[in-house]
C-alpha cells in the first residue's frame, strides 16, 4: 500500500512521464496545458490540450508552461504537476507521496527552487531532485556505482544534457539548450526560407519523425506537407524529402555534436579512457531522430549505443532510484529537501 506513495517524475519541456512505485511508468502526456485567456480558466491538460495547439480559437491559448528544461510559467506549471501527481496516483494517494523530480545537469538554485516549490504546491512531502543524465545512465541499465567512466547523453526536448559519471556521482556536465523542439523549430524555418510555406509545430513534428534524420538514410523517403503560402496566403500542399530534411536539421545536430565533443575534450584522460572502451549512451526523444548515432560515431569514433527504452530511460532511472532510495540517498545522486513546509 505504501510503495503508492512513492512517485518518480521526469518533467520534461515536451513530455511529463510519472513513475509510480510498484506500478512502473503509468502516465505519459505531453507537458501543454490550455487556458480561457479572458477567465483564466484551465480547459485541458496534457494530451487533450496538445490536440489544441495551433487549433484555437482567439480566447483560448495552449502553452508550454516548460522551456528548455526549467519552469517558465510557474502558475500553469503548478496546475500541471497536480493534475498528474492525482492522475497517475488515483485514489491510492494517501498523505503526501515522497517525489524524485528529474532537472537538468546545469541549472541555478533559482530554478531548482522553483520546481521543488511547485512539486511542495502539487501535494508532494519530501522531495528529490535528480540530474536528467544520471537517471538517463539508471534507467539504461548502467550501474553507475562503479569506478567507471561512463558517458550519457540526454537529448530531450528543450535541453541535450551530457554527463560523465563514475562512481554513483557526475564528473563532468555539459547542457545546451538545443534540443528536440529545436528540430522543429528549424524544421518550420528551413521550409518558410527554402519553400516559402508556413507550418506549424504539429506538421513539423510530424515530418521529423517521418522523414527526418541527422545523417543521409540507404534510400530516399518523402511526405507530403500542407502549409500556407506566405506570398498568396492560400493553401499549398507539396512533397518534402529526407535529403531536405538533413540539410534543415544540420545546424541543431552539429550544436549537439560540438557539445558532446566539448565534454569529451575536458574529460579526464582515465576516464576518457574507459568511454572509449564502452562507449557513449543515447537517451531521450531526441535520440530517435534517424542517423543520431551515425553522426556523433563519424565524429567521435566511439561506438555509440542506443539505449533500449530511449523515451522512458530518465523516467524509469527515477523509478529505480525510489527503490534504492537508502542507497542512493547518501551519495552524490540525490539533492533533497523535506518539503517547504518549514520555510511557509
Amino acid at each position: 500500500m505504501f510503495g503508492f506513495r512513492d512517485i518518480g517524475i521526469d518533467l520534461g519541456t515536451a513530455t511529463v512521464l510519472v513513475y509510480v512505485k510498484g506500478k512502473g511508468i503509468v502516465l505519459k502526456e505531453p507537458s501543454v496545458i490550455s487556458k480561457d485567456s479572458n477567465t483564466n480558466a484551465v480547459l485541458a491538460v496534457g494530451e487533450e490540450a496538445r490536440r489544441m495547439l495551433g487549433r484555437t480559437p482567439g480566447n483560448i491559448v495552449a502553452i508550454r508552461p516548460l522551456a528548455e528544461g526549467v519552469i517558465s510559467d510557474y502558475d500553469s506549471t503548478l496546475i500541471m504537476l497536480k493534475y498528474f501527481i492525482r492522475k497517475a496516483a488515483g485514489r491510492r494517494l494517501f498523505g503526501k507521496p515522497r517525489v524524485v523530480i528529474c532537472v537538468p545537469s546545469v541549472v541555478t538554485e533559482v530554478e531548482k527552487r522553483a520546481v521543488l516549490e511547485a512539486a511542495y504546491e502539487a501535494g508532494a512531502g519530501k522531495t528529490y531532485l535528480i540530474e536528467e543524465p544520471i537517471a538517463a545512465a539508471i534507467g539504461a541499465g548502467i550501474d553507475i556505482s562503479k569506478p567507471c567512466g561512463n558517458m550519457v547523453v540526454d537529448i530531450g526536448g528543450g535541453t541535450t544534457d551530457i554527463a560523465v559519471i563514475s562512481l554513483g556521482g557526475a564528473v563532468l556536465t555539459e547542457s545546451i539548450k538545443v534540443a528536440g523542439n529545436n528540430f522543429d523549430d528549424a524544421i518550420i524555418r528551413y521550409m518558410r526560407k527554402r519553400h516559402n510555406i508556413l507550418i506549424g509545430e504539429r506538421t513539423a513534428e510530424d515530418m521529423k519523425i517521418k522523414i527526418g534524420c541527422a545523417y543521409p538514410r540507404k534510400e530516399s523517403v518523402s511526405i507530403t506537407v500542407t502549409g500556407r503560402n506566405m506570398v498568396s496566403g492560400l493553401p499549398k500542399t507539396l512533397t518534402v524529402t529526407s535529403e531536405e530534411m538533413l540539410e534543415a536539421l544540420a545546424e541543431p545536430v552539429d550544436a549537439i555534436i560540438e557539445a558532446v565533443c566539448s565534454a569529451l575534450e575536458r574529460t579526464p584522460p582515465e576516464l576518457a579512457s574507459d568511454i572509449c572502451d564502452q562507449g557513449i549512451v543515447l537517451t531521450g526523444g531526441g535520440a530517435l531522430l534517424y542517423g543520431m548515432d551515425k553522426a556523433l560515431h563519424e565524429r567521435t569514433r566511439i561506438p555509440i549505443y542506443l539505449a533500449e527504452d530511449a523515451v522512458s530511460a530518465v523516467a524509469l532511472g527515477t523509478g529505480l532510484a525510489l527503490d534504492a532510495l537508502d542507497i542512493y540517498n547518501n551519495t552524490a545522486v540525490f539533492e533533497h529537501r523535506k518539503g517547504l513546509s518549514a520555510s511557509r
